[in-house]
């Protein structure tokens, strides 16, 4: 594991998704704190932060009012798009913008984006993928990652999801458990990622 190049991948914590929000996951904004430290440890460690958002046309396939099973979310531009304002961003973080197309679902963020090639190129072996919610665009975005050939970690304290049924989260979690994704906490990848910049300054 310390021997990979790391790479945070931090998926949708958008406004429609958070309390208050469009299509809010239940407590959505409670693992903004966990994600903030480990937003910091990487960036520290100048290790790539990427952050992945829906990014929906106002006439969106996912919309009820199109055919589509979700309420109008995080229309391109909307306040509702917007990445939550308790949400450290970094200011050279990796911006992925998803479903970006009219007639296109992309639960993942590896879904018609260059997201795969983008961390290939910049070296990285190891993702490290939180956000919401667990039972959608998490689940897609390691399901992609894994086939894409990158070892992935699920931060099992840092999800939240949707759970249209009561066990979708877990369901989800077991699936992506099963492709080969481990399941991991924000504070024991803290310890490595601060151990392993503890390792580098002194070298």
């Amino acid at each position: 594991m310390a021997s990979a190049t790391f790479a945070l991948i931090v998926v949708d914590v958008q406004n429609d998704f958070c309390p208050g929000g469009a299509l809010a996951v239940k407590d959505g904004n409670k693992i903004i704190p966990p994600l903030n430290a480990l937003i910091d440890a990487f960036t520290v460690s100048n290790l790539p932060v990427c952050f992945t958002r829906d990014w929906h046309p106002p006439d969106h396939c996912s919309f009820r009012e199109n055919g589509g099973p979700w309420p109008s979310h995080c229309v391109r531009k909307s306040t509702g798009a917007e990445f939550h304002p308790d949400l450290r961003v970094p200011e050279n973080a990796l911006v992925v913008s998803k479903a970006t197309e009219p007639d296109k679902e992309a639960y993942s963020g590896f879904q018609g984006t260059e997201l795969s090639s983008t961390l290939k190129r910049m070296g990285v072996t190891e993702l490290f993928v939180e956000g919401l919610a667990t039972d959608y665009c998490v689940k897609n975005t390691v399901g992609d990652a894994l086939e894409e050939g990158f070892l992935v970690n699920v931060l099992t304290d840092c999800v939240r999801g949707v759970n249209l049924k009561r066990t979708d989260s877990a369901t989800a979690l077991k699936w992506m458990k099963v492709r080969g994704a481990k399941e991991r906490t924000s504070e024991g990848v803290l310890k490595v990622i601060n151990r392993r910049a503890a390792v580098m300054s002194s070298s």
